[in-house]
């Protein structure tokens, strides 16, 4: 299936202000994280995302809004991002945003090779190399060997599996589902699971800023999926990989103004890669979209 260069374009931006909407989320996690227990912060970020867009569409919808020709699909989307999400809300408890961002972002490159392998997606050379050197810019920023590897590295790691495997879903997905029906469902399975734990970590805020912090964590999450879904629908996996490598720059950016942590030289130069990569890409998109459009004008 071949994508309209307007549609591969919008599908691009759809994905950088998703990516966006993330670091906010992320920042604001490990802020909040100080101050109330993670799991009952995780539990009001899905709350407060189902609500939000249960109330705004419900309306204009009716029960028509919860309706999915593959329930077990949305169950299991539902339950790969619960899970990526506890791992991001641990890896950041301990680690800095951006360097955490940085190695989750071979997720992406997860992504594009099962995309390849799964969906059936053509791979370009070129795009291949993009991606393998945006893997390349990570592994300059995280520098194995040194003391940013030690036993918090599981949950970046355990995040790739389980953000990669929702990735894949959600591409595979958003051709047939509704958008708007998927974004909801997963916010209350999402809350639904994470109820199963709350008796045991209740304990509600007090203080208002928390409050206005976990009311800006379920507001970006809710509006960050809903356009990673219109992204996908725009767009192939593959196209779009080179992209989620932004969210990186957002994630520093967030740690510096909000925790003051500057990043080192290596790191700046693993993000010069990455966003080299990144410029790159988006000229091959618009190389490809000149190409698709000659035979029409001709």
């Amino acid at each position: 299936m071949k994508h309209a260069p307007a549609q591969t374009l919008a599908g691009i931006g759809f994905i950088v202000l998703s990516v966006a909407c993330f670091a906010i989320l992320d920042t604001t996690t490990k802020h909040v994280s100080a101050s109330v227990p993670l799991m009952l912060a995780l539990w009001f970020r899905y709350l407060i995302q189902a609500l939000f867009s249960t109330v705004f569409f419900l309306p204009q919808r009716g029960m028509a809004l919860f309706k999915t020709d593959h329930p077990r699909f949305q169950l299991a989307r539902g339950a790969l991002l619960f899970g990526s999400s506890l791992c991001a809300f641990y890896g950041l408890k301990h680690m800095p945003v951006g360097e955490f961002t940085a190695i989750a972002s071979i997720t992406p490159l997860v992504v594009t090779v099962v995309a390849a392998m799964v969906l059936g997606e053509k791979v370009r050379k070129l795009r291949w190399a993009l991606v393998i050197g945006a893997f390349i810019g990570t592994l300059i920023m995280v520098r194995p060997g040194t003391q940013h590897f030690d036993w918090v590295l599981i949950f970046p790691l355990m995040l790739i599996v389980t953000n990669g495997s929702f990735h894949l879903l959600t591409s595979k997905m958003a051709k047939t589902e509704d958008p708007i029906t998927m974004n909801i469902l997963t916010g209350w399975v999402g809350t639904a699971l994470g109820a199963f734990v709350l008796p045991f970590v209740w304990e509600l805020p007090t203080d208002g800023f928390v409050w206005a912090q976990l009311l800006i964590m379920g507001s970006f999450a809710t509006v960050g999926h809903y356009l990673l879904i219109k992204a996908f629908s725009k767009a192939p996996a593959t196209v779009l990989t080179p992209y989620f490598y932004t969210q990186i720059g957002f994630a520093m950016l967030g740690g510096w103004l909000v925790f003051d942590h500057m990043p080192d030289q290596w790191t700046l130069v693993g993000m010069g890669v990455v966003t080299l990569c990144g410029a790159l890409g988006a000229w091959l998109t618009v190389r490809e979209s000149r190409i698709q459009v000659l035979p029409i004008e001709s």
